[in-house]
């Protein structure tokens, strides 16, 4: 949950009087400095040129209009990138540069799109002719029903959209029901490291030691499945207090919490397991807010910090299973050398790999810069041992 003193406040002049609310954005944007009102009377091509040169638009119109402002505005946006995709030369796909570029330009749509605001009122409904009931949704984004407050659409509609996904779950049989992702949770719509740690052989460590550690749990998926395979006691830990209170949610519905004690912890619990599984951000980046953190690990430190402390906290025989797509080697921003180096120096033995194919619509689509890469990548289980 938000805390109170943390949210800031936003200001604007409407109707010749000033008025403020509070400010939210789960991304940690600052509130905009420059705000004009705005509703259906304002074309596009307007609204997109307010929006390219800062000033942020705060919709009194119709709520589905609003809506239809904010498409039109992502493509407006998007023929923008294009074109300036196309004055690229091809040379550099596949390299950092591309990433970084295609990184660059998403974040430059983001905060054109960010510009389109929308007021609460002090119980998270929304003021606006047509309007969806959306205060369960803030609630379990933004905690307890405060004062008025602004936030942008396109954020309140992944709050809309992140409350319609833990309502209806996603079924992953391997852990035996429906995961429940929270808002800020990183959602295991990928189904390719799950089908990895359900079917890898379990280490022969096991059977003496039934004990296993889940390091960033999240959700809980891969907590639950080691459990539902057999697994009398597993760890599962995370930093982030959203994802503490999304994975003990799944874990309690899911009939786990005999096997799954889901701890707060940096990277390891204490003790050894015979069995440490991580499944770390997959991307050597910056992100550029929280709902990226499950994506891109700035400088490769979790995954640098699971290595380099997994020999200690593994029983003799035991194995750390480590998930990672190979998708940065293809995007030029890690080498599978690199990689091998981080094992070596962390005194870690490669005692296994499984790889799977990815199945996501992606890797199908050749509008996507990224396609070169999506279409290679492999993601695999390596199985680590102490040396």
């Amino acid at each position: 949950m938000t805390d109170p003193g943390s949210v800031p406040m936003i200001h604007w002049f409407e109707g010749g009087s000033a008025f403020e609310a509070r400010w939210h954005s789960h991304g940690g944007t600052p509130p905009a400095t420059r705000i004009v009102v705005a509703d259906g009377k304002m074309t596009a091509d307007e609204a997109y040129g307010l929006a390219c040169q800062g000033t942020a638009l705060l919709w009194r119109g119709d709520f589905q209009q609003a809506r239809q402002m904010l498409a039109a505005l992502g493509k407006r946006a998007d023929r923008s990138q294009n074109r300036s995709r196309a004055s690229a030369t091809a040379s550099i796909a596949g390299t950092a540069e591309a990433f970084h570029l295609h990184r660059q330009a998403r974040s430059q749509r983001a905060r054109t799109l960010n510009a389109l605001l929308i007021p609460l009122d002090d119980g998270y409904t929304i003021p606006l002719r047509r309007a969806p009931d959306i205060r369960q949704a803030c609630v379990e984004a933004y905690g307890p029903r405060q004062s008025a407050s602004v936030t942008s659409l396109r954020a309140l509609l992944g709050v809309i959209g992140a409350h319609e996904w833990r309502t209806k779950g996603i079924e992953v049989p391997e852990a035996g029901g429906r995961i429940h992702p929270h808002y800020g949770v990183f959602a295991p719509i990928r189904h390719e490291y799950v089908d990895l740690v359900s079917t890898t052989i379990l280490p022969a460590a096991c059977a003496s030691s039934s004990v296993a550690f889940d390091i960033g749990t999240g959700t809980g998926v891969l907590a639950a499945v080691l459990a539902r395979r057999g697994i009398e006691r597993v760890v599962a830990t995370d930093l982030e207090p959203r994802a503490l209170v999304c994975a003990r949610d799944n874990v309690r519905q899911l009939g786990l919490s005999q096997s799954i004690s889901v701890v707060q912890a940096d990277l390891f619990p204490a003790g050894r397991a015979a069995l440490v599984i991580c499944n770390p951000p997959w991307i050597p980046a910056r992100p550029s807010s929280p709902m990226e953190a499950g994506i891109y690990d700035p400088e490769s430190r979790m995954l640098r910090g699971f290595l380099h402390a997994l020999p200690a906290h593994l029983e003799p025989g035991g194995e750390g299973w480590l998930i990672l797509s190979d998708l940065a080697e293809h995007l030029g921003l890690r080498t599978r050398a690199q990689l091998l180096e981080e094992f070596e120096t962390a005194g870690l033995h490669v005692a296994g790999r499984h790889d799977v194919l990815p199945r996501h619509p992606r890797v199908a689509d050749k509008t996507d810069p990224l396609h070169v890469a999506r279409a290679a990548e492999i993601t695999s289980l390596w199985r680590l041992t102490a040396r």
